[in-house]
């Protein structure tokens, strides 16, 4: 497989092992817990093990037999390399215990914070050019506003806040999704950082879309490596959250049993896209959401704290989209609003659009239309709402017709009766239900 290319800059591979940034006694210890978790027996198991290149994987193993933590087995492994093969002391085992007491981590050297935040600035969200074709290209079969695009573009393009708002059913979450695929380059996301000692993973295979790319012969001495691997180069990220969202979410996750922290979301959305869908539908109201941004949005860096109660700052480069069905009016004060860069309103299709999507969904699900029954549709049921459409409703109405279709064992041609049917299940009358 050949690694797909990036025009983003790599980061590149530590040479020397006081390049690390991290202290020896840190490293030593992650690679005898490594040693010991996964059974690690030369260097270029370790070095795949830890993610460093073969050079560096020497000097620790070299350092950890000089202070009768690690020997040499005194035979060559049966591997293809006929590598030697090292094991841990007793005192080394020991060591290894006592430092997985203090922390479970191991495996891949962490990044340092402050070598993090210099690659963020190469893979920036800001440095993204989206072109029209490009953002309409990603909307798909979307049938939208002629001037839609031209709002969005910009917004996109600049890597600021977005809020999308107007009324349910409209596509404001398939824009969001579109906004995410017109994203067509890779980043590079640390599997850990560090900071004051603390390990925090990030690299999460449920946001992150790793990208193919080719391994590295474990049996060669000297390894060809093209950029640091403890990074995973990643489609840029994409996190959506909806109702469920909390305050707390957004704070980093301690592991008190591994000792650990896991990344909060808008860490690992980094380089990406952060998506509040239904803003207005969490528990906590949107105000005091939007008021844990205000930082980030500003000064495009976010707080957290550890367990100490020490706080410290991390990059924050993410293009967040709000996606509300209120009135923005409504859920936020004028400063919060200040503070959110494109306000984008999104309103339902016209009637000929309405058409284009009606017919776009009929031809996909293979329901043959029907003129009078269109007719029926659009001026018996329609005037009962003023006339007010909606996004969703083609694909609801036409999938209620189906399902009866189905049931009744009728072909998919589209009747007055069915339309009937299948809007009776649209909308629940107001009545009062007697108890």
């Amino acid at each position: 497989m050949n690694m797909e290319p990036s025009a983003v800059m790599a980061p590149p591979p530590p040479k020397r092992l006081d390049e690390m940034s991290l202290s020896s006694v840190f490293m030593r210890d992650i690679m005898l817990k490594t040693i010991f978790r996964k059974n690690a027996n030369t260097v270029s198991e370790l070095a795949k093990a830890v993610c460093l290149p073969m050079g560096i994987t020497q000097e620790l193993i070299d350092l950890g037999r000089s202070q009768g933590l690690m020997e040499a087995m005194g035979t060559l492994s049966a591997n293809a390399s006929n590598e030697m093969s090292y094991q841990l002391t007793d005192s080394g085992k020991a060591r290894a215990l006592d430092a997985l007491s203090q922390s479970e981590y191991f495996g891949p050297m962490p990044v340092p914070l402050h070598l993090y935040a210099e690659q963020v600035k190469r893979q920036s969200i800001r440095n993204v050019q989206i072109t029209r074709d490009q953002l309409v290209g990603a909307m798909g079969d979307l049938v939208l506003p002629e001037n839609l695009i031209a709002h969005l573009g910009p917004a996109v393009g600049s890597g600021r806040s977005i809020l999308m708002y107007g009324p349910p059913g409209n596509g404001k979450s398939s824009i969001s999704n579109g906004i995410r695929d017109a994203m067509g380059d890779k980043i590079y996301v640390p599997r850990a950082i560090e900071y004051s000692g603390q390990v925090i993973s990030v690299y999460d295979p449920i946001v992150h879309s790793a990208a193919e790319s080719a391994e590295d012969d474990p049996s060669r001495l000297r390894r060809t490596t093209r950029f640091d691997t403890r990074y995973v180069l990643c489609e840029r990220p994409t996190v959506i959250t909806g109702g469920e969202l909390s305050l707390d979410m957004l704070d980093l996750v301690y592991n008190p049993t591994a000792r650990t922290y896991q990344a909060p979301l808008q860490l690992k959305a980094t380089g990406g896209i952060f998506i509040v869908d239904d803003l207005g539908r969490q528990a906590e109201p949107p105000q005091k959401l939007v008021n844990r941004w205000i930082v980030p949005l500003e000064e495009n860096k976010d707080i957290l704290a550890l367990q100490s109660g020490e706080k410290f700052e991390v990059p924050f480069d993410t293009l967040v989209i709000f996606s509300t069905n209120f009135h923005p009016n409504e859920i936020f004060d004028k400063a919060a609003l200040r503070r959110i860069f494109f306000k984008i309103k999104i309103d339902g299709p016209n009637q000929e659009d309405f058409l284009k999507i009606f017919a776009l969904v009929a031809r996909k699900r293979k329901m043959q239309l029907d003129e009078a029954s269109l007719v029926h549709l659009l001026k018996t049921k329609y005037p009962t709402i003023n006339n007010v459409y909606a996004n969703y409703q083609p694909i609801f109405l036409i999938d209620q017709m189906i399902a009866v279709c189905d049931f009744e064992g009728l072909p998919y041609k589209m009747t007055p009766e069915l339309v009937d049917r299948a809007w009776a299940n649209m909308f629940v009358r107001d009545e009062k239900i007697v108890k």
